[in-house]
C-alpha cells in the first residue's frame, strides 16, 4: 500500500478516536457538574432538617465521587489530545510527501553561516533537510539529528545507525505513539542542561541535624497550635514557633533558590519526560544501538522512567514554594524547602550521575527514529552503501530529496579515486547548481545514516565541502568574490591534510568531496579561467575529489591533456522559439547555450552588436 494511502487512513482513524473521546469528554464535564450540584443540595437538606451525620456522611460520598470523575476525566482528556497527536503525526507525514511542512521546527538554531556546507545544501531553514528527516521533540533529540546532519561520522558509526533505523522502521505504531507522546507537553523541547548541572553539581550536603529538625519542629508547632485553638496556650507560643521555623529556612534559602531556578522550567515537562521514557524503555530491536539505548535507560536497578517520574513529582513539589501565598500559610509551617531539599539530595545521590546519559540515550533514539520514520516514507529510497577502501561515490538514478518526486530527475555518475574532477558545463538554469546539490545533500544524508534519492548509492565517508552561494556582506566590507576567495582559502587547508579512507580514519583526516558552482565568477574570464584550472591542478595534488560547474568551455580542455578531468554537460534546446530542458546529465562539453535568447526575451536587442 502506498505511504500516502496509508497516512491518510491512519489520519482518518485517530481523528475520529479524537471525536469519540471528545464526546466522552463532554459527557463526563455533565455528570461531574450534575453530581456536584446534587451532593450539595443533597447536604443542604440534611442541613435543614438536622441530620448532621447524613451531611457529613453525602459530603464525604460527594467529594469522593468528584474525585472519581475528575480522576476519568483527565484519562479521558489525555485519551483525547494523545488521538489528536497521533491524528496531527500522520497528517503531518503525508504533508512531507509533498514537501510539505506542517511542524514549525527549521532547525536553524543549529546553523553556522561558516560551516562547510550546511548553508548551500539547505541543511537547516524552512526548507531543509532537517525539516525533512525531523521527528524529534527534546531538545537533545533535535541536537543529536542536527550533529548527524553536521559533520560525516566514522563508517562504523554510519552502519549501526543503518541497522537500527531500519529495524525500528516497520514499527510504525511504536514510532509515532513515540512521536505523539512528546507532543502531548510543549515544554518537553526545553533544553535540560540547567537540570543537567543541579544533578552532577559538587556541593556540601546538608547539615545531618536537619533530618531530625525537619519532623521534630512541625510536630511542636502543631501541637502549640493545637493547644492555641483549645486555649491551653497563648498565640505568642505559636508565632515563635513559626519564627523558629523562619530562621531555619532562611539559613538555606540561597540554595532552595538556586534549586528551584535549575528545576522549575523543565520540571513541568518531567512528568512527561516520563512516559516518553517508558516508551523508550520498551523499543523492540536486537540493533546494536538499540540494545545499548535500552541498557543506558534500564541498567544496574536504575529504570529510567521511574527515576524521572520521582524527579518530576519532587521538583513540582519544591516548586509550590514560588506561590507567596502557599509560602506563607503553609510552606513555613510544615518546613516545606528542607522536605524537598533532603528528598531531592538523596535523588542525587541516586540518581544524578545517570541523567546525563538517560537523556542522551534519549536523545539518540529520537534522531534514529528520524531516519526509519523518513526510510518508512519512503520505500523506494536506497539505502547507501559504505566503503572504506579508495574514494567512490557511485550513485544510481539519484534525485535531490528536497524536491517531490513528480518535480525531480533522475542522473547517475561514478567518481572513483582521489584528485578527480568532475567538471560540469551548460547552458543557464539547464541544472548544473541543482545536481551539484542533489549529489551533495544525498552524500550528507548517507553519512547522516539515513536513506537516500536514488535506486542505489555507494560512498566513501567524506568531509563535503560548498561554495555556491558566496554573498557580499556591509557589515564585514566583503565583495562576493572575496567572500569567494575566502571559501575556496578554507577548501585548500582542508585538502592539505593528507589521507585515505579506512575504518579507523579521524574524521578530521576523511578526504574532501567539494562542489564549487561558478567558480570565480566574480572576476574577468581571463584570470577566472587563470584561477579554476590552477585551483583543479592544485587540488588533483591533494586527495580531495569533486564536482566544478562552470560556463568556461576551455577547463574542459583539462581532460584532454592529464585525464584527471571528466566533463559532462546539461544541454537546453530551442523548440518553436522557447527554450526547452531535461535536465539530464551528458558526457561532454557543452556545445549549446542559451544566455542570447534569454536576453533577447527580456527585450535586449543583441542584432545591435552585431550591426
Amino acid at each position: 500500500m502506498p505511504t500516502q494511502t496509508i497516512f491518510t487512513e491512519r489520519h482518518q482513524q485517530f481523528t475520529q478516536a479524537e471525536q469519540a473521546a471528545q464526546r466522552q469528554h463532554n459527557q463526563l464535564a455533565f455528570w461531574r457538574l450534575v453530581w456536584f450540584i446534587g451532593s450539595v443540595a443533597t447536604c443542604w437538606l440534611f442541613i435543614q432538617f438536622n441530620q448532621q451525620l447524613g451531611a457529613v456522611i453525602t459530603l464525604l460520598a460527594g467529594l469522593t465521587g468528584f474525585l472519581v470523575l475528575m480522576k476519568k476525566h483527565q484519562i479521558v482528556r489525555y485519551k483525547r489530545d494523545l488521538n489528536h497527536q497521533l491524528a496531527f503525526v500522520n497528517q503531518d507525514e503525508a504533508a512531507r510527501l509533498k514537501r510539505q511542512y506542517l511542524r514549525p521546527e527549521t532547525g536553524e538554531q543549529f546553523a553556522n553561516s561558516t560551516h562547510y556546507y550546511s548553508g548551500d545544501l539547505d541543511v537547516f531553514g524552512k526548507h531543509s533537510l532537517f525539516r525533512l528527516l525531523n521527528r524529534t521533540h527534546t531538545y537533545e533529540g533535535q541536537k543529536r539529528l542536527s550533529s548527524w546532519l553536521k559533520a560525516p561520522s566514522a563508517s562504523d558509526s554510519i552502519r549501526l545507525r543503518q541497522e537500527a533505523a531500519n529495524e525500528l522502521k516497520p514499527q510504525i505504531e511504536w514510532r509515532q505513539q513515540f512521536e505523539a507522546l512528546a507532543y502531548v507537553e510543549s515544554a518537553i523541547n526545553r533544553t535540560p542542561d540547567a537540570l543537567v548541572r543541579w544533578a552532577t553539581a559538587e556541593v556540601p550536603s546538608l547539615p545531618g541535624y536537619l533530618l531530625i529538625i525537619r519532623f521534630v519542629f512541625p510536630a511542636i508547632t502543631l501541637g502549640l497550635f493545637v493547644g492555641w485553638l483549645m486555649g491551653y496556650v497563648q498565640g505568642g507560643a505559636v508565632l515563635l514557633g513559626l519564627a523558629a521555623h523562619g530562621l531555619v529556612l532562611s539559613q538555606l534559602s540561597g540554595r532552595t533558590k538556586e534549586v528551584s531556578e535549575q528545576t522549575f522550567e523543565i520540571s513541568a515537562a518531567l512528568r512527561s519526560f516520563r512516559t516518553l521514557f517508558q516508551q523508550a524503555e520498551q523499543v523492540e530491536g536486537e540493533a546494536v544501538r538499540l540494545k545499548a539505548i535500552r541498557q543506558a535507560l534500564a541498567s544496574d536497578k536504575q529504570i529510567a522512567s521511574e527515576a524521572i517520574g520521582q524527579l518530576g513529582r519532587l521538583t513540582e513539589g519544591l516548586n509550590f514554594r514560588r506561590n507567596p501565598y502557599f509560602f506563607l500559610l503553609f510552606g513555613i509551617a510544615t518546613l516545606w524547602d528542607i522536605q524537598y531539599l533532603v528528598q531531592l539530595e538523596r535523588w542525587r545521590k541516586d540518581y544524578g550521575p545517570s541523567l546525563s546519559r538517560w537523556f542522551e540515550a534519549l536523545g539518540e533514539l529520537e534522531a534514529l527514529n528520524s531516519l526509519a520514520g523518513f526510510a518508512y516514507a519512503h520505500p523506494a529510497y536506497a539505502t547507501p552503501t559504505i566503503v572504506d577502501d579508495q574514494f567512490t561515490l557511485d550513485i544510481t538514478s539519484a534525485a535531490h530529496p528536497l524536491l517531490a518526486q513528480n518535480r525531480s530527475i533522475a542522473n547517475s555518475l561514478i567518481l572513483r579515486g582521489s584528485g578527480k574532477t568532475i567538471l560540469i558545463t551548460g547552458s543557464n538554469m539547464s541544472g548544473k547548481s541543482t545536481f551539484l546539490r542533489t549529489v551533495g545533500a544525498n552524500v550528507v544524508l548517507a553519512l547522516a545514516g539515513a536513506v537516500v534519492s536514488a535506486e542505489r548509492f555507494i560512498c566513501s565517508p567524506v568531509r563535503v565541502f560548498t561554495s555556491m552561494r558566496t554573498q557580499d556582506s556591509l557589515e564585514e566590507s566583503t565583495s562576493s568574490f572575496y567572500a569567494e576567495l575566502k571559501r575556496l582559502q578554507t577548501l585548500i587547508g582542508l585538502s592539505k591534510q593528507v589521507a585515505t579512507a579506512s575504518p579507523g580514519l579521524s574524521t578530521k583526516e576523511l578526504p574532501v568531496l567539494y562542489f564549487l558552482d561558478e567558480i570565480l565568477k566574480g572576476t574577468n574570464s581571463a584570470d577566472r579561467h587563470r584561477g579554476a584550472e590552477a585551483l583543479i591542478r592544485q587540488l588533483h595534488q591533494t586527495t580531495a575529489s569533486g564536482f566544478v560547474s562552470t560556463h568556461d568551455l576551455e577547463l574542459g580542455q583539462l581532460t584532454d591533456a592529464d585525464g584527471f578531468v571528466r566533463n559532462y554537460h546539461f544541454q537546453s534546446d530551442l523548440n518553436n522559439g522557447e527554450l526547452v530542458f531535461d535536465y539530464k546529465l551528458r558526457n561532454g562539453i557543452c556545445e549549446s547555450f542559451n544566455a542570447s535568447q534569454l536576453m533577447k526575451a527580456i527585450g535586449i536587442e543583441m542584432d545591435i552588436v552585431q550591426k
